[in-house]
């Protein structure tokens, strides 16, 4: 009877014991499981860095959708001023740490992440032949090793008041001769012709990529020059930097003091006709005036060719290759894939979604992607020559400023561009 009372206390103290365990604060969890839910598995927190500070709200819905999907993986958008963003992922990268996914800027600025070795390659991601290679190339190592997805099209184009053309009596021009004719029209009319300023170098290699192709021939221009067939010290690319000299005359007074904010203005004020910039400016102008009649022509041809709007891929999401969560970063850029994320993308943001076919209810927006399959030329100086330090685009966009000032001529432009590029450009060094 002592040993049958004896076995029988030291199981009820056993079940006590595990009694008192699943009555504790941890729910029955083992101690600190709560605290390391995110590491073991149960909600992985990733954080995704941008420059795009304007687009916090909508990046928040599309991360909703994706979290439907995959209720285990939470994002959090944490973007960087835009003039401040190279800066902060190069330091933190450079320290082994930074966002889990970040977008990349494209073409020559991305490959030097990935030749740096901060970046996860993702060749064998599901979904990336969504995509055709003149797309992909923008997030590529140099030796042509895919490291992010593409998220959108990027276009720039002459975007014009519809209300002051329809006021004056005109139509969109159907040759260079007939531009040149609607921006003397707008001077004399009062009106600013185009909002542009010259403070900002990146407006200058911008208006360039819209205005250039017109001069020395787009595509074809392009093909040649890629080939070592031509230069830019040659008479068709030194006419495009002529070209952009002679449009001053038609820029706001005091241009050289103003930046993308106050050429904005300008335009959505309604004091300016026309607007040289890239279909990211739409939302933010309808934002600030909802009643804009906003439209956009291609740039009509100098020589006799097709008018052209000018593409490029404008970012891509890549993965920190020091992230601790990179399956689950992975499922996100396999979602970014799919006619479903560039269906939504394209109606949040008002912008041309990097996957093919993807169309949108926005007039504007569609009238832009079928211009983009039709008639588009590449934005060379970005796509082909963004390398060197100062890079060549730089290079550009300075000698552009100092030729606005009076201290620079056409041809020196053409000149210091071609130096830049005989430093890295195969084809110039044979």
């Amino acid at each position: 009877m002592a040993k049958i009372t004896k076995a029988w206390m030291i199981g009820l103290l056993a079940f006590i014991l595990i009694l008192t365990g699943c009555s504790s604060d941890t729910d029955g969890s083992v101690e600190g499981e709560t605290e390391n839910n995110e590491e073991n598995g149960d909600t992985v927190t990733l954080e995704v860095g941008s420059w795009r500070t304007e687009d916090t709200a909508k990046y928040e819905k599309l991360f909703e959708a994706f979290n439907e999907k995959h209720p285990d993986i939470q994002l959090e958008f944490k973007p960087s001023k835009n003039t401040e963003y190279n800066t902060i992922l190069n330091t933190a990268l450079q320290s082994g740490e930074g966002p889990d996914i970040m977008q990349l800027r494209p073409y020559a600025a991305g490959a030097e992440l990935a030749d740096a070795g901060y970046l996860e390659p993702i060749e064998d991601l599901e979904g990336l032949d969504t995509f055709p290679d003149s797309s992909l190339m923008a997030a590529q190592g140099s030796d042509g090793t895919q490291y992010g997805v593409p998220l959108n099209m990027s276009t720039t184009q002459m975007f014009y008041n519809k209300k002051i053309f329809d006021e004056l009596g005109l139509e969109e021009p159907q040759t260079y001769e007939e531009f040149i004719e609607l921006n003397e029209t707008f001077k004399s009319e009062g009106y600013t012709p185009l909002a542009m300023g010259t403070k900002e170098g990146w407006l200058m290699s911008l208006m360039h990529g819209i205005v250039g192709p017109a001069h020395y021939g787009a595509n074809e221009f392009v093909e040649q020059i890629e080939n070592g067939e031509t230069d830019f010290v040659s008479d068709e690319y030194v006419a495009s930097i002529e070209a952009m000299e002679q449009l001053k005359d038609y820029f706001p007074d005091n241009s050289e003091g103003l930046g993308m904010e106050d050429i904005r203005t300008l335009f959505f004020t309604e004091q300016a006709a026309m607007f040289p910039l890239g279909s990211w400016e739409i939302e933010v102008l309808k934002e600030m005036n909802p009643d804009l009649e906003l439209d956009f022509f291609p740039m009509p041809s100098a020589v006799g060719k097709e008018p052209t709007i000018t593409t490029w891929v404008d970012g891509s999401y890549a993965i920190n290759a020091n992230s601790e969560h990179k399956e689950e970063a992975k499922k996100f850029l396999e979602w970014m894939t799919t006619e479903e994320f560039g269906q939504m993308f394209t109606e949040e943001f008002s912008m041309v979604s990097a996957v093919p076919g993807v169309e949108s209810d926005n007039q504007l927006v569609s009238d832009l992607a079928q211009a983009a399959d039709e008639i588009s030329t590449p934005y060379l100086i970005l796509v082909h020559f963004a390398k060197g330090n100062p890079s060549s685009k730089a290079e550009l966009e300075t000698e552009l400023q100092g030729m606005y000032l009076g201290e620079q001529t056409p041809e020196g432009v053409a000149e210091a561009v071609q130096k830049s590029a005989e430093g890295y450009y195969e084809p110039f060094q044979n």
